[in-house]
């Protein structure tokens, strides 16, 4: 029997953990205990931070593992790769995963490229400091290296500037807020997977979130509503954008702003799946292709291309203060054939300022957009 490593054991794993157990595989699964669910149906399970890479290298070297990865997690993304490249197996090259976990070093590869991306500027912590001569309001903060919509801010007077960076920067594991310019438009994100160098496109996603300030996801559906030239375009900038960052290997998770006038911007990539279910469940029911078996395979050097039979609409609508009406269709989620699964995470419903603060879900399937 193959054994697999799955760096990291919380709630996101827990899909993938699952599919590789169905698939036959050993699993071994490596996360502090806390909030590690996996711990618990994982084969075997190691107390180990997913950012000590050389202690799960020995481990992994250990267990004799056939293969190593990961989903919805940039802060694990290095430490697969890392293993990866150490034992000869299936991954992205280290650096890249690195850059890939880096909105400046990412933003940087882009340029190099041609990728069209926002004007933007590092903050190191400490450092001083002036845009007013570089840019304009409104701008973006966030720190370089988190996700979640964590510590990201509109801002809109010159006065907000500061204390959104210092937030940013005390979030960031490196103490880094990138400041970057407004880009108004429609927030898209793209899912593709690679290997050894070929990209695969699979789906886009329309995205709805709060709005300014923090930017936080209300609704994911798929497919995106554009043109099947607007689509041929964005796989296409997609595919340059991986080239250039150097994935080659893996799911991705692209995001993009089209403007009015129909700019495509890229905003930034992950070198993993999507979270919010986006890679784990919503591609497989609007594409009918098992996204997490495919990221399996990568990983064992077994990848078959995909082939998309299902065309369907699915999606997931959050909870939270802003969105109470989403409880109902929680509570009665028997009453609803379109509903596929359902939570309330929490009885408190907050005016959400990151995604860890949303309080329940559901997740349709459906022959058209399903509105609420």
């Amino acid at each position: 029997m193959n054994t697999i490593a799955i760096i990291g054991a919380s709630y996101l794993q827990r899909p993938l953990v699952e599919k590789a157990k169905e698939m036959g595989l050993r699993t071994i699964c490596f996360s502090w205990p806390e909030g590690a669910v996996c711990k618990n149906i994982c084969d075997v399970f190691y107390p180990v931070s997913i950012v000590e890479k050389e202690s799960i290298l020995s481990l992994c070297q250990k267990e004799k593992i056939a293969g190593v990865c990961t989903i919805a997690s940039d802060v694990a993304a290095p430490t697969v790769a890392y293993v990866a490249n150490k034992m000869g197996l299936i991954g992205n090259d280290y650096e890249t995963a690195v850059c890939a976990n880096n909105k400046y070093l990412m933003r940087q590869a882009f340029m190099k490229a041609g990728v069209a991306c926002p004007k933007f500027v590092c903050v190191d912590n400490g450092a001083e400091f002036s845009f007013q001569n570089e840019m304009t309001l409104p701008l973006i903060v966030k720190p370089s290296d988190r996700s979640g919509s964590l510590a990201v801010a509109k801002v809109e007077i010159w006065e907000e500037l500061l204390p959104a960076i210092r937030n940013a920067q005390d979030v960031s594991f490196r103490h880094q807020a990138i400041v970057e310019e407004f880009v108004e438009g429609r927030e898209i994100s793209v899912e593709f997977i690679s290997y050894k160098g070929k990209h695969y496109p699979l789906q886009i996603t329309d995205k709805v979130t709060t709005g300014a300030p923090h930017f936080v996801e209300l609704e994911h559906h798929q497919p995106a509503d554009l043109s099947q030239m607007m689509y041929e375009q964005i796989y296409a900038i997609t595919t340059k954008a991986l080239t250039a960052l150097g994935v080659t290997n893996g799911a991705s998770h692209s995001e993009f702003k089209i403007t009015d006038d129909g700019r495509i911007v890229i905003i930034e990539i992950g070198a993993r799946m999507g979270g919010d279910f986006i890679g784990s469940h919503l591609v497989q029911l609007s594409t009918g292709y098992d996204f997490l078996r495919g990221v399996i395979e990568v990983a064992l050097g077994d990848f078959k291309e995909p082939v998309l039979p299902e065309y369907k609409c699915s999606g997931i609508y959050f909870l939270s203060a802003d969105t109470e009406q989403v409880k109902y269709y929680i509570e009665h989620c028997r009453d609803y054939p379109e509903i596929v699964m359902a939570e309330q995470t929490d009885d408190v419903l907050r005016h959400i300022t990151c995604s860890s603060e949303r309080s329940g879900y559901f997740v349709y399937q459906a022959t058209e957009k399903y509105k609420i």
